[in-house]
């Protein structure tokens, strides 16, 4: 039976005894298990039906831990770091061998980030060991942030779905990588682009690849996707007439005067706040996607800051 609780010493229970443990942070709901454990690992890989050459983000409670699991941090490394954590940032950094191949994914790096939620930070100080944890969504499928979302996907595979309530930020952390000490974005996040590059200066964009290696998760051209067809359009009144007579649900950022009313809308922000926009756009989706729809059409957002971020999901979920 799964069960939804704060209890934080129920979780370092079944965390110590080698069990998965779905955990909130202020990004998505993650499946969590001890870094040390082959057993928990492997648990993660099979519940989340998660290839094992896309490799997981270790998280750990305080900064000073970083040196235990990397090694040659650039500056810049260190000044992201400390500007930016707890938060949505992972640092992709060369790893010491206490990083198993199976969190790597065989690569000679690993990913590593403090959440910014305090019932995460409060259990991962609780134990003895720091957490690997992607998504708790099957592979591909869209990210959750609310265990409601984690309960619908795994209601027979957990025991456990640690309660922090609706996820702050809703979509996945920024990941920054370094190649030749250089910084490298890997992946869009819920830290914008423009506030890294604020603290280091320009960032190369690598995040996308097309090859079954990505240096870090969220790189893949699919990812992210309800089962629902899904369309990105800057011209939605013409996308929704061309799909007139179909069930068609909207996405949109602020509300929009229809010539055509669509079965079901998703207002993100009646405001047209960019940051709430993104944190409601994972629970619309998931609503949309449950109402048997023969369409979702999304209206895409203004690309800069975390807009960017909004309109990278959207464009991994329209992926055929």
């Amino acid at each position: 039976m799964l069960e939804i609780s704060k209890n934080i010493q129920r979780a370092k229970q079944l965390l110590n005894q080698e069990e998965i443990v779905a955990i909130p942070t202020e990004t998505v709901y993650g499946l969590a298990g001890n870094i040390y454990s082959e057993k928990a690992i492997r648990s993660i890989f099979k519940i989340k039906e998660r290839p094992f050459f896309n490799p997981l983000i270790v998280h750990i409670h305080s900064i000073d831990q970083l040196d235990s699991f990397a090694t040659e941090i650039p500056l810049k490394a260190i000044q992201l770091a400390q500007k930016f954590w707890p938060g949505s940032l992972t640092l992709v950094l060369k790893k010491k061998s206490v990083i198993s191949d199976l969190i790597s994914a065989g690569k000679d790096t690993v990913a590593v980030r403090i959440p910014n939620h305090q019932l995460t930070l409060e259990l991962l100080r609780e134990l003895d060991f720091p957490l690997a944890a992607p998504s708790a969504n099957p592979f591909g499928c869209i990210s959750p942030t609310h265990p409601k979302h984690v309960v619908h996907y795994f209601k027979n595979d957990l025991k456990l779905v640690l309660d922090g309530g609706q996820c702050e930020n809703g979509i996945e952390s920024t990941i920054i990588g370094f190649e030749e000490q250089n910084p490298v974005l890997y992946r869009l996040g819920s830290l914008s682009l423009e506030k890294i590059e604020a603290e280091i200066g320009p960032v190369r964009i690598k995040n996308k690849s097309e090859t079954n290696s990505p240096e870090a998760s969220g790189m893949l051209s699919k990812h992210y996707a309800p089962k629902t067809k899904t369309i990105l359009t800057n011209l939605i009144h013409e996308e929704i007439k061309s799909n007139q007579g179909k069930k068609i649900g909207i996405v949109a950022y602020k509300k929009i005067d229809y010539n055509i009313q669509p079965f079901s809308e998703e207002i993100l922000s009646e405001k047209g706040d960019i940051e709430e926009a993104m944190r409601n756009l994972y629970a619309a989706m998931h609503r949309l996607d449950s109402q048997n729809l023969d369409v979702i059409i999304a209206e895409k957002f203004p690309d800069s800051g975390v807009g960017k971020s909004i309109n990278d999901r959207l464009i991994r979920a329209t992926k055929n």
